[in-house]
């Protein structure tokens, strides 16, 4: 019930995909940028993400990202687009 108890369990693994998605999320990009961008439909991009958020206990994109970073699933650099190229 509390705050804490998400630690307690399991532990959580996003596929590739997930990260890629949540990575990109985290960067600013709408579901569209982000579903041109892996060339998947708009819906594809909702479906990862209603599991990322199922699997984190999340409710939205905001917890997600704060979620996937206490847990090292998503590099910190994803929050800032620390992409060099």
């Amino acid at each position: 019930m509390s705050y804490g108890n998400w630690q307690s369990q399991k532990p959580v693994r996003l596929t590739k995909r997930e990260i890629e998605v949540l990575s990109l999320i985290a960067q600013g990009r709408s579901s569209q940028q982000v579903a041109d961008t892996l060339f998947v439909s708009k819906r594809t991009v909702d479906f990862h993400l209603a599991n990322i958020y199922e699997k984190l206990n999340v409710n939205n994109r905001v917890q997600a990202f704060r979620r996937a970073a206490q847990l090292g699933l998503i590099p910190f650099e994803a929050f800032f687009g620390g992409s060099e190229s």
